[in-house]
């Protein structure tokens, strides 16, 4: 009996210290990690109950120390609001409210007649400084109240990635771009002060209690860079003005592990003033809009010739500088025969007859087997909005003169997304992996979720990735600008590409061209792969023309930033 007794005691007292347990963290809870969140809407209560209090969660760039910056955060100010019932003199409650907030007179004076409406908003985004200046004026009918707003920090930094929050179809203000947009429901924080406690506390343990995801989650942590975003968006920016091309991009990624390091186009825009913006910027071309990228793709018909054993490094072959096929001349760029000569030339002097070459000793169906294996006219997966595959159609086609233009990038489009990623798998020891920006998600109690991407797949043999970094390697080393950027205590590898440019017709432009430019070193570990491009760019013909230097510049600055060790001592 007494035995009994002392368990159902034991029980009874372990459910008390539990719930006293759980009634502690909740506490912690609301007065440390929510504490300003709660005093902040304690201010804000006196507001009309149609006025919600906004709240969001935060979108953090990563420095290479481990260092969040903030990309997207909320401000804290004041809105001004007015009762024209009670405004005796419209004129000097206008003089005051404008000397401390942005407004015009015809505005104020519109919402200042509307008598038989208690509240009008007439200006936000008050500093801190100039709402309390206002509200010690203490003007009759004149209100200034609390309110937040989402901030962009860096500006035009990332904004393709970063996105933009804006009024959704309804009423409530959502993600309409970028990271804003894919990850709204982690971001999204209810106009409510219920807080999903125990999903919080036992998030971390798994589905046994409660899916991260029915959290509710607040911040999103990105792999992107910010001193690395800037310096490709300035790079990229002095292309676009030196070659007045129509748009211009870039890319740069771990290729272990798909983690993007910066990624950026041009032209584009400002989160936070869209008042004047071209909505055309909005989209993000490097995943939604499809091309065709010319002669870095012979990379991938090399890779796959070696991999079938199709071809080796060795393979020679008679350069006749021109095709006839299905009626269509296939030439080299200057349409010169070179004779019999080794793989590296293909690649080194960028050869479309021994692209050819390759593709037809590997056959159509094998060739179009890798590509397909390389996911090339998929999604990639990568975390924003919008994405759209390539158009790879042309590899059904059994016309010789098709396979002859895929293989070296000519009649089949991808993303520059979908494109970094097949090319990364050289980089990678021929695994592929899967882009992406957010690497973890911090919940609001401060738990951390690592973000999982996934297990790379082979694609390539490692063998061959080794094969193509050794004549990747000689191409920087020796061909590009004539040898004269090769790093004697680096290895880097490299290869441009010239597409031409397909008219509304369907018929190729001969003066209008996209080009494209890839690379990553080291060249046998390597911690970056860069994929650059611009569109149309004028007054110039080759890719190698518009962004070696970029490209070189690039590689500099990263070796410097990231201190990366050389891994050629002796200068060989």
């Amino acid at each position: 009996m007494r035995t009994a007794f002392r368990l159902r005691l034991r029980i009874l007292l372990g459910l008390i210290g539990l719930f006293a347990l759980l009634l502690v963290a909740r506490l912690y809870l609301v007065q440390i990690m929510d504490g300003s969140d709660y005093a902040l809407r304690a201010q804000h209560q006196y507001v009309s109950s149609g006025q919600s209090f906004y709240d969001r969660g935060s979108i953090y760039f990563t420095r290479k120390d481990g260092t969040l910056v903030s990309a997207a955060t909320l401000s804290t100010g004041f809105l001004v609001a007015i009762n024209p019932e009670k405004i005796t003199d419209a004129e000097a409650a206008y003089a005051a409210v404008s000397a401390h907030a942005s407004t015009t007179r015809e505005a104020f004076m519109a919402s200042a007649n509307k008598k038989d409406d208690p509240y009008e908003e007439v200006a936000h985004h008050v500093s801190e400084a100039d709402g309390e200046a206002l509200a010690d004026l203490d003007i009759p009918g004149v209100s200034v109240l609390r309110e937040r707003w989402r901030t962009y920090p860096g500006g035009e930094l990332a904004a393709h990635e970063v996105g933009f929050v804006a009024y959704g179809s309804g009423n409530d203000v959502v993600g309409q771009y970028g990271l804003e947009r894919y990850y709204e429901q982690t971001l999204e924080r209810p106009d409510s002060d219920y807080r999903n406690f125990f999903a919080e506390l036992f998030a971390n343990i798994g589905s046994l209690f409660v899916d991260a995801k029915q959290a509710r989650e607040g911040d999103v942590v990105t792999s992107i860079e910010p001193e690395v975003e800037a310096r490709l968006t300035d790079d990229l920016e002095a292309v676009q003005a030196k070659y007045d091309s129509k748009e211009t991009g870039g890319i740069i990624m771990d290729p272990s592990t798909g983690a993007i390091i910066a990624l950026t186009s041009v032209p584009t825009f400002d989160p936070n003033d869209l008042s004047n913006a071209d909505p055309s910027t909005f989209p993000n071309p490097l995943v939604e809009h499809v091309y065709e990228f010319g002669s870095i793709v012979k990379t991938l018909t090399m890779a796959a010739g070696i991999d079938a054993g199709a071809v080796t490094e060795n393979t020679t072959y008679d350069d006749t500088g021109c095709l006839e096929l299905n009626g269509y001349k296939v030439c080299n760029y200057d349409h010169v025969a070179r004779g019999v000569i080794p793989m590296q030339q293909v690649l080194s002097q960028s050869l479309n007859v021994g692209a050819t070459f390759v593709a037809n000793q590997l056959g159509s169906k094998r060739f179009t087997d890798y590509f397909k294996q390389l996911d090339l006219g998929t999604t990639t997966g990568i975390d924003l909005p919008g994405e759209t595959h390539g158009l790879i159609s042309n590899l059904t086609n059994p016309d010789a003169v098709e396979l002859a233009n895929a293989s070296f990038g000519q009649g089949i489009a991808t993303t520059p997304v979908e494109m970094i990623r097949a090319l990364g798998t050289l980089a990678n020891g021929g695994a592929m992996v899967t882009p992406h920006l957010a690497t973890k998600i911090v919940l609001s109690s401060g738990v951390t979720k690592t973000l999982d991407w996934g297990q790379p797949v082979q694609v390539f043999k490692p063998s061959t990735a080794q094969v193509l970094s050794r004549m990747l390697t000689y191409v920087y080393d020796n061909n590009l600008s004539n040898g004269t950027v090769r790093i004697p205590s680096m290895s880097v590898t490299s290869k441009t590409g010239t597409a031409q440019l397909i008219g509304p017709d369907g018929k190729y432009y001969q003066n209008r061209f996209f080009h494209s430019f890839f690379g990553y070193f080291p060249s046998y570990n390597p911690r970056f792969v860069v994929l650059l491009y611009t569109l149309d760019p004028q007054h110039v013909e080759y890719a190698s023309e518009t962004l070696t230097a970029t490209y070189t510049d690039l590689v500099h600055y990263l070796i410097d930033y990231y201190q990366i060790p050389p891994d050629r001592p002796d200068n060989k």
